[in-house]
């Protein structure tokens, strides 16, 4: 009989029917900002921007007051100038900084677009926040009524990058899947999976091969990662054991909690593995902290954690406050979560119990539920292509890629989308990563019609600037073997979905290569 996995489902019920209570977004957020501004108000950072003024101001004033006072008081940082202010002295070492005591763990950004690596710094307190809101995520699943209770005392297969970190001084580094592996609680041990050893493994490849080994041991019922590299492990398990699909193997397998790119464009290539349906649960998990995760089934966005070591704020994604590049503008328009609106684009700011502070993290959201407080992520402020006003998000490139796989049939493992300019012509090169076949003239086409349905600028364009559509077929391995030539493989890491600059040229040259080796 699956007593503790009765006792532990029945414990979740009882806990959703507390999490269901209606959600006050601002009051959670002004207590959320009350605590971090309290926390940090003796460190270098708290006293040069008058901490103290602040919290005076969230304990007396007004609803908003402390608000106003912030946006007066603390600047907009992105990452160079919190860097080069500011972290890199608690890289070196230095205590109170941003946030107090030192820091020891810093997680290196997982994005390709960027030359350099980036060193985002994880407290203690973050590490502790990010488990919290783990737990939390577990707790959703008592919504997911057909889940038996023995699912809940099965293994958790998280496959992320090495807990074996590099030093760097005093400092560790790494991905931060490896980080927060390295400091799993005692009572997780027993579920967590694929074990400390192969966990500390750096090599990539070799991580796989043993995991496909030890796959037929274990009973997983849960997954966790980027679609892509499970995806990956999933098809060499199936091969290693001459099976038909993953239930074979693992016959309770039940939840996919996935993040870091939308699963759509991967769901139906991710299905063909599969021998029944499973729960999938989205998470939006960054290298500076767990923002949001799905609350419900079938939810078409997920919950910002409103009360655990993250404020919001958001910048309206729009030529007022971002130019054509997707750089910020001086003294942007800034709001908070009470001020939205759904179906709006917004750029996110947060500051956290990492030592953040009104840091822009890069990535863009649309509220689908104000009420719920429940979003979408819809790109990236600098990937989207918008040569001559066509305003192409990577939320539309998903959404069309989804759309065509669909209707023909095909699962499209990867793609990426460069902007080109020929003379006074506009256009954009489509690169699309899949082993089936599939006409390319076709697909371009069909791409086309789904994005001037989805689009009304790109619609506009396509009759008149945007004169050039190239699309081009490739091996869905090519995407894989370029991110390892950059030191990109598995972990949180993805490919970009938008090419811009130097990659543009990177990437094509890469393809040149590998086309005329034997």
């Amino acid at each position: 009989m699956a007593l503790l996995g009765n006792v532990l489902k029945r414990g979740i019920r009882l806990t959703e029917v507390v999490r269901r209570r209606r959600i006050n977004a601002l009051k959670m957020q002004r207590k959320t900002f009350s605590k971090l501004v309290g926390k940090a108000r003796y460190t270098a950072f708290g006293e040069t921007y008058h901490f103290d003024e602040l919290l005076r101001s969230v304990e007396f004033g007004s609803e908003r007051d402390f608000y106003e006072r912030y946006k007066k008081l603390v600047p907009i940082h992105d990452y160079n100038r919190m860097f080069a202010n500011w972290w890199h002295r608690s890289l070196d070492g230095e205590k109170n900084v941003t946030w107090p005591g030192r820091v020891k763990y810093f997680a290196l950004s997982s994005g390709t677009s960027e030359a350099a690596s980036k060193y985002i710094p994880v407290t203690k307190a973050m590490v502790k926040a990010i488990q919290k809101t783990g737990v939390r995520q577990i707790l959703t699943l008592s919504g997911y009524h057909d889940l038996p209770a023995t699912t809940f005392e099965k293994g958790c297969l998280m496959l992320g990058g090495s807990t074996n970190l590099n030093s760097r001084g005093r400092q560790l580094v790494g991905d931060l899947s490896g980080i927060t592996a390295s400091q799993i609680p005692f009572w997780f041990e027993r579920f967590y999976k694929p074990g400390k050893d192969i966990a500390r493994e750096r090599d990539w490849a070799l991580k796989l091969d043993e995991i496909t080994e030890q796959a037929i041991h274990w009973d997983i019922g849960f997954i966790v990662g980027v679609p892509a590299w499970l995806q990956l492990l999933m098809e060499k398990i199936i091969a290693r054991y001459n099976v038909k699909n993953i239930h074979e193997i693992w016959p309770n397998l039940a939840v996919f909690c996935h993040g870091g790119v939308s699963f759509e464009p991967y769901r139906k290539g991710f299905e063909k593995l599969l021998g029944k349906p499973i729960a999938y649960i989205e998470t939006y998990l960054a290298s500076e902290g767990f923002l949001a995760y799905q609350t419900r089934p079938n939810a078409e966005g997920m919950q910002l954690v409103l009360n655990n070591g993250i404020f919001f704020e958001f910048i309206p994604f729009n030529e007022r406050n971002f130019t054509s590049d997707g750089e910020m503008v001086e003294n942007p328009e800034t709001l908070m979560i009470d001020d939205v609106e759904e179906g709006q684009e917004y750029a996110l700011l947060i500051s956290t119990c990492s030592g953040a502070w009104r840091y822009l993290i890069g990535d863009t959201i649309r509220f689908t539920s104000k009420r719920r407080a429940e979003i979408v992520i819809t790109g990236r402020t600098k990937h989207f292509l918008s040569l001559c006003g066509e305003h192409l998000s990577v939320d539309n490139m998903n959404k069309a890629v989804e759309l065509v796989s669909d209707d023909l049939g095909i699962a499209v493992r990867e793609f990426t989308v460069a902007g080109q300019t020929f003379d006074r012509e506009f256009g954009h090169h489509w690169y699309i990563g899949t082993d089936d076949p599939v006409d390319a003239d076709d697909l371009r086409q069909r791409i086309d019609a789904k994005l001037c349905e989805l689009n009304d600028d790109y619609a506009v364009e396509r009759r008149h600037a945007l004169k050039r559509l190239e699309l081009t077929v490739v091996p869905a391995r090519l995407f894989y073997e370029w991110m390892d030539s950059k030191g990109k493989m598995g972990g949180q890491h993805k490919f970009p979905r938008v090419l811009k600059k130097a990659l543009i040229a990177d990437w094509q040259g890469f393809l040149d290569k590998v086309r005329v080796q034997p």
